[in-house]
């Protein structure tokens, strides 16, 4: 990488010098290249590569099966103007030298003995700072929307019938009278924080449930996976993106968890192995009267893991609808700030 900035960095000062007139009185200034160059292009062209970044990766993968692709990539590589680098470490390139540019531009300013110039770089320097920090803010919305996208397509709503677990007093044929509640955008404009596999301990059976943490609401789901895929038991550290790849669904469990109505219970090590539940916690769903409406004794692989549930982000959140339902989630801050804390 200090190569590759080398390299920019020699062909800057070449443009530099070959648009800079040295005639007197004729050509423009540096401050004018440099205003041309990052007010007017620089910045919007990596904009729009850093922005379809993540789905040229995603292309990249599913060329991956093409053999005539792979020899070509792997003879391109062994160019010495790559200098060892593969194709995933040359497109993150760019990426990174974009947030080189306000210190480049910094340590020309100090260079810099005119104060018109000075100030002028100095204003540039904010102005890609800005833009930087805009664009970090459109990549995470632009991960996010392609992910929940991708997500509302593989969730799987049941109807209340199939849904209770107790005998359905509804006869078959009065049924059709509930209107289908289409619940598909109920995420369409949420945050997705957080998600990860746990299993979902339901009497003496274990069953591989996917937890998503949103913004206002938690939902467990229950992994459906592709028969034709693979049919075999996925393994924990298995990713979400690789299960929607292979084409697996979700399907919702009981209802969504409001962060407010929602309460977390420790299992500690003497009850664990006296059940036989090491690494588990339970969540307990709550009613506006704060009646136990449903109860979930959810395993993780390790204690690590375990602990790992609940990062900055779900911290962030809670610590969020802490400020809005203060009587509620005060318990969930301490439980978040030290996992060993649980009730």
């Amino acid at each position: 990488m200090p190569q590759v900035s080398f390299g920019f960095l020699n062909n800057l000062l070449r443009v530099i010098k070959d648009m800079l007139e040295i005639s007197e009185g004729g050509g423009p200034t540096l401050l004018e290249l440099l205003s041309k160059a990052f007010r007017e292009s620089v910045c919007h062209c990596l904009q729009k590569y850093c922005l379809n970044y993540s789905t040229a990766l995603l292309y990249l993968d599913s060329l991956k099966s093409r053999e005539d692709f792979g020899c070509y990539v792997k003879w391109c590589e062994r160019n010495e103007q790559c200098r060892r680098l593969q194709l995933r470490d040359l497109l993150v390139v760019p990426l990174q030298r974009l947030t080189r540019y306000p210190l480049l531009l910094r340590n020309i300013t100090k260079r810099c003995q005119a104060e018109d110039e000075t100030r002028g770089l100095q204003v540039i320097a904010e102005q890609v700072d800005t833009s930087i920090c805009d664009l970090e803010g459109k990549v995470k919305w632009l991960d996010n929307y392609q992910k929940v996208k991708q997500l509302r397509d593989a969730l799987v709503w049941l109807p209340v019938w199939e849904r209770d677990k107790r005998p359905s007093s509804l006869r078959s044929n009065l049924k059709h009278l509930l209107k289908a509640v289409t619940l598909e955008n109920l995420i369409s404009h949420r945050s997705l924080l957080h998600d990860g596999k746990l299993v979902l301990v339901e009497n003496t059976k274990l069953v591989d449930v996917y937890l998503f943490l949103f913004d206002e609401f938690l939902l467990i789901t229950k992994i459906k996976r592709n028969k034709k895929q693979n049919p075999l038991r996925p393994p924990l550290n298995m990713e979400l993106g690789q299960l929607l790849k292979e084409g697996s669904t979700f399907t919702v469990l009981d209802q969504p968890v409001s962060l407010d109505r929602l309460q977390l219970k420790n299992i500690d090590q003497l009850n664990a192995s006296t059940s036989g539940l090491p690494h588990s916690f339970i969540i307990m769903h709550q009613n506006r009267y704060q009646q136990c409406i449903g109860v979930f004794i959810l395993q993780a692989a390790s204690e690590a893991a375990k602990v790992g549930c609940f990062n900055q982000d779900v911290l962030n959140c809670f610590k969020m609808t802490t400020k809005q339902r203060p009587a509620l989630c005060s318990k969930f801050t301490k439980i978040l700030i030290m996992p060993s804390c649980f009730e």
